[in-house]
């Protein structure tokens, strides 16, 4: 098959988002000979990815496939086929040709060497501009006019622009100060794509505390924990790891992992509980007979302390459920201890989330992710109908959707 720039002045194509997903797919059309413009709403592109690598940037993880692949719950058959195009490995090449060498952590997370987003930003954006494509910044995308032309608010007034395919990589509806903020939704609704609502992903819940323990606790990690929950099938699951009270729930990395049963829970149930496991590797009956030792004058909370090992916080999430008389009932101690519930009352606003859930649903786009409601637009990233954990998932699979839409993209254009 010949390539679309064989035959005259090569087809335009405009990315709108300069996100992962935009900046990826735009580098794939400019490889294959196409004019690509970008367009980007705020003063530069990538401001969510430099923000998620703040902390060290997070790029994929080791996990082998299928293991990896089953990360992404319900689509997981889908994300497994943009994966086997452009997987991890693959993610890692690419940013070793950026200069930038990565290594696996002790979680099998995978970082640049130097954890950095910025430098790797730079460098990207720099050879997408040598390679040719152009960007335009502060441009926000505001749909179609009567004429099929992209519509754009600027600095300059509203732009009009027309373009032989469009790849939008918009993103979800999590940090609406960095772009990402659903406004694109009704837009494409107008047009008779199917969108699925967009919810929270990776996210904290809200928690009934009392005023008491908000005041001592808030923002207190808890750690080393088991997570006990029932996914949506009814199966009883466990999970090792931290997570932190917070002034309106609880958040942090293990609750992260299990947002998306949670949340689901609580929507068809209106609640959820999340059982957490104290002391994990103690037995409840050792911790039972440990408490029922004489406390020679101490309070129960030292005694709690000396016995189990338990820290402040967790003494006081047991004292939250049991009451200040607590001590009275050594056998519901230790039970409470091993199993602890957390009442969920509902997820954090989708603005506070990591990510969201919900988006352009797959059977409303073709296998090159094409909107079949609208050709020639082709969707890419987080505001497809799709969700990970944290742990690198999510970025990969930003990028393997981008590389599926571009294909997309030059295969329409090379054969319309």
């Amino acid at each position: 098959m010949s390539s679309p720039a064989e035959s005259g002045p090569p087809a335009r194509v405009a990315v709108v988002g300069g996100g992962p997903a935009g900046l990826f797919a735009a580098e794939q059309l400019c490889a294959a000979g196409l004019s690509v413009d970008l367009y980007e709403a705020k003063g530069s592109p990538g401001r969510k990815f430099l923000i998620a690598g703040k902390g060290g940037l997070n790029l994929t993880h080791s996990d082998l496939r299928p293991l990896f692949d089953s990360r992404y719950r319900e689509q997981t058959a889908a994300v497994a086929g943009w994966l086997d195009a452009f997987d991890a490995d693959a993610l890692r090449r690419w940013a070793a040709g950026l200069g930038v060498e990565t290594y696996v952590g002790s979680s099998g997370r995978v970082f640049p060497v130097d954890r950095k987003a910025a430098p790797l930003l730079r460098g990207w954006v720099r050879r997408l501009k040598e390679q040719g494509v152009r960007f335009h910044v502060q441009h926000r995308w505001q749909g179609w006019d009567a004429d099929g032309a992209l519509r754009f608010t600027s600095e300059n007034g509203e732009q009009r622009v027309h373009a032989d395919a469009t790849l939008l990589a918009l993103g979800g509806g999590s940090w609406p100060q960095l772009g990402s903020d659903g406004a694109w939704v009704p837009l494409l609704q107008a047009r008779g794509a199917a969108i699925a609502p967009l919810q929270p992903a990776n996210c904290g819940f809200d928690v009934p505390w009392t005023p008491w323990f908000v005041q001592r606790h808030a923002g207190t990690p808890l750690k080393s924990v088991v997570a006990h929950w029932t996914d949506l099938h009814g199966a009883p699951r466990h999970q090792q790891g931290e997570c932190v009270v917070s002034e309106y729930g609880i958040e942090g990395s293990l609750v992260y992992a299990l947002s998306a049963d949670l949340r689901e829970t609580i929507n068809r149930d209106g609640s959820a509980t999340l059982w957490l496991d104290l002391v994990p590797g103690r037995e409840q009956d050792r911790l039972a007979a440990d408490l029922a030792r004489p406390r020679k004058g101490r309070s129960f909370g030292e005694h709690l302390r000396r016995q189990t090992g338990v820290d402040a916080v967790k003494a006081s999430l047991l004292f939250e459920v049991l009451g200040k008389d607590a001590g009275q009932d050594i056998a519901a101690v230790a039970a409470t201890l091993k199993r602890l519930p957390i009442p969920l009352q509902r997820p954090r606003p989708m603005a506070e989330a990591i990510s969201t859930a919900g988006g352009v649903t797959l059977p409303s786009l073709d296998a090159g992710l094409m909107l079949k409601a609208v050709p020639g637009v082709f969707c890419a990233g987080e505001m497809l109908d799709w969700e990970a954990p944290t742990g690198g998932y999510l970025l990969t699979a930003c990028y393997a959707s981008a590389k599926r839409a571009a294909d997309g993209v030059i295969h329409w254009l090379a054969t319309r």
